[in-house]
């Protein structure tokens, strides 16, 4: 019994050490697309980033960054969500097609210090393991970074 309560208690020792270690990860966003749409954009074929970047981008928002997008800067657990789907062309019509990627903005001030309080995240397709690594992550402030006068926030919310 003692080994059995010695063990449980490192488990919740790990556990607490890990919530509590600085950890810069970001979760997937479960149910995300109940959240407010805040507008959505279509990169086509044309735009040079169209391999990189193209298609149908749905942006959503927690309840927290909406404050941000009235105001301008955004809380702490504000987050953000840039949802990308292929595009089909049917007879002049354009559609949604398979999700290429989910990717993720949340704020943070004391965990994301380096990348101006944001924490970024890329998840492939329907999956729900992430995919950037630190440098990754780097590039995704680099350009973000450079939205200072709407705290490193692209989209704007659409009335």
């Amino acid at each position: 019994m003692k080994a059995f309560l010695i063990s449980i208690g490192l488990v919740v020792g790990a556990w607490a050490l890990g919530a509590a270690d600085g950890s810069t990860s970001v979760s997937y966003p479960d149910e995300y697309r109940k959240w407010v749409h805040v507008k959505s954009t279509l990169v086509g074929p044309q735009n040079p980033r169209f391999a990189a970047n193209g298609g149908i981008h749905h942006f959503y928002a927690n309840e927290k960054a909406l404050e941000g997008y009235r105001t301008g800067k955004f809380p702490n657990g504000s987050v953000l969500i840039d949802d990308l789907l292929e595009i089909k062309e049917q007879g002049g019509v354009t559609s949604e097609g398979a999700r290429r990627r989910v990717a993720v903005m949340v704020k943070d001030a004391a965990r994301y210090r380096d990348t101006g309080g944001w924490g970024f995240e890329i998840f492939k397709g329907d999956e729900s393991a992430p995919t950037l690594n630190a440098e990754g992550k780097a590039a995704c402030f680099a350009c973000h970074g450079k939205q200072t006068d709407r705290d490193s926030v692209f989209s704007q919310y659409r009335k």
